[in-house]
């Protein structure tokens, strides 16, 4: 029997206009997050920041649903992992040139977690062995590891909401929300404070709001979102570190 698979938009068979709104909003809600990097006092930009990571993970989840199952070692694939752990690299100098946390910069997570994603998608052995594998490597450097250990499982969260949408909703909007709790944020919110608890909730909406948006047929072109968006993330981090020094 032929193995079906779900259709989340008849436009992701090729290029996706809801895939690169998606996109463009984890840009926009990304640069909206750094400002705080030149701006320590602005506190704001974080609500909307929460919105970016989830929606670069709809968009891997969104890629890998759209691939042949059991065809995971293509030139294709092979090329989408090896730009976003080049981009990695070279976006860790600015990157750590501008932030204090002492983590990697995101683009090592999301490298991490397309790899499980094709695990959960593809099922052969290979695939199932480089996702242990990613995950070993996410849990060795959780503390490090931008989001962590739970953000690395979050694009192939998105992936099985994408395959079962009315069971395991709630699977990704949960790792959202436990991805932000290093921090004081979840005591405070447990406090009342409306601040954290519009954090909190933004991360919990995020990857809902992404898979909604993937399966609207939008009436309006989008500018597609190519290979330079690999640039966008070292690029806007040096555009912003110039800002901070002659702010």
């Amino acid at each position: 029997m032929t193995e079906t698979h779900p259709v989340l938009n008849p436009s992701l068979k090729g290029r996706s206009a809801s895939l690169d709104l998606i996109k463009w909003l984890a840009m926009l809600t990304m640069v909206i997050d750094h400002l705080r990097l030149v701006w320590p006092e602005l506190s704001m930009p974080f609500i909307p920041g929460r919105l970016s990571f989830p929606l670069f993970c709809v968009a891997i989840a969104a890629n890998v649903a759209r691939s042949r199952r059991g065809e995971w070692l293509t030139y294709k694939n092979g090329r989408y992992l090896v730009l976003m752990l080049l981009f990695a690299a070279i976006s860790q100098v600015p990157y750590r040139m501008i932030s204090t946390s002492g983590s990697y910069n995101v683009l090592l997570t999301l490298a991490l977690g397309l790899v499980v994603a094709w695990g959960c998608h593809h099922r052969t052995f290979s695939s199932g062995a480089m996702a242990l594998f990613a995950g070993a490597i996410a849990s060795a450097l959780d503390d490090p590891l931008m989001f962590g250990f739970y953000g690395v499982l979050v694009p192939a969260s998105v992936l099985l909401v994408i395959n079962r949408p009315a069971v395991l909703w709630l699977l990704p909007a949960g790792l959202c929300v436990l991805i932000n709790t290093r921090s004081s944020i979840v005591s405070r919110a447990l406090d009342l404070e409306l601040y954290s608890i519009l954090a909190l909730g933004t991360a919990f909406a995020a990857p809902l709001i992404g898979l909604w948006l993937l399966r609207q047929r939008l009436s309006f072109n989008v500018w597609p979102v190519g290979q330079w968006g690999y640039w966008f993330y070292p690029g806007h981090l040096v555009a912003l570190q110039a800002l901070r020094l002659v702010a």
